[in-house]
């Protein structure tokens, strides 16, 4: 067990530098967002989930499994707030992110191996079943949310939850197409959450959060392993590295046993 929370905790270490410094900067916003109105569960919880959510899409960012706890922990805060908020599909998406990204990250011992060698982009045929897998989902849960429930803005909702899934599989799959999907998923999700918060339905975090999420998206194209082949590079010789000193070691305790 000692061993898994060095892994982890090595997990949060060796990320470009901009995602540092994206974190920070969010934390900042949040927390002043968080003390300059009352201070409510609602409102505490929020503070929690942007900011695990932040780290959780950072680490996808370095491309780093870490994201699965974050992201269990962020999305349980994240339900509540869209419940709240009447978003119901953006509850949704969170369950989506659940089973697309955070259990089967923690699950699959593949996903943790060698996991920057494994990216991989689209094909024309790709390209195709996402971008009309994105648009059944929008047609089929905006339709649905909006006749099951009460939810006040079921299409903002639904293409939001609609992209957000999609991104998620491929995200999983390891295209590197997903930040596409990603930006994407940051602007729906800046436009639900503003109208949320106009409306009286959600603190103004849900909203910053959205714009610190499209913040990284965006890098991602620029210092990201997914993209940036220096950093893909560095990373796939790190990790052979520490493939190498874990056999070493793994040898070293046989002969001192034996």
């Amino acid at each position: 067990m000692s061993n898994y929370f060095k892994f982890l905790s090595h997990q949060l270490k060796g990320w470009p530098q901009q995602n540092y410094y994206l974190f920070y900067f969010s934390l900042g916003c949040q927390v002043m967002t968080l003390v300059s109105a009352p201070i409510t569960m609602l409102s505490i919880l929020t503070f929690i989930g942007t900011t695990l959510g932040v780290l959780c899409v950072l680490a996808i960012n370095a491309a780093k499994s870490v994201n699965g706890w974050l992201g269990l922990l962020s999305a349980a805060c994240f339900i509540v707030v869209g419940f709240s908020a009447k978003n119901y599909l953006s509850i949704g998406e969170q369950l989506a992110y659940v089973v697309t990204l955070d259990i089967p990250v923690l699950l699959s011992a593949g996903w943790n191996v060698n996991m920057v060698s494994k990216i991989r982009k689209f094909t024309g045929r790709t390209w195709i079943v996402a971008i009309v897998a994105t648009l059944v989902v929008y047609g089929v849960s905006g339709y649905l949310i909006g006749a099951l429930t009460d939810d006040p803005r079921p299409w903002v909702d639904a293409i939001s939850f609609a992209i957000c899934l999609t991104a998620g599989v491929i995200c999983f799959l390891r295209y590197n197409n997903q930040y596409f999907w990603w930006v994407a998923s940051g602007l729906a999700q800046m436009v639900l959450w503003f109208i949320s918060f106009r409306q009286g339905s959600a603190t103004l975090a849900m909203f910053i959060n959205s714009a610190v999420y499209l913040a990284n998206d965006v890098l991602a194209f620029t210092v990201s392993p997914w993209y940036n082949k220096h950093e893909r590079a560095r990373l796939i010789a790190q990790e052979q590295a520490d493939a190498d000193a874990a056999t070493e070691e793994s040898a070293d305790y046989s002969l001192n046993r034996s």
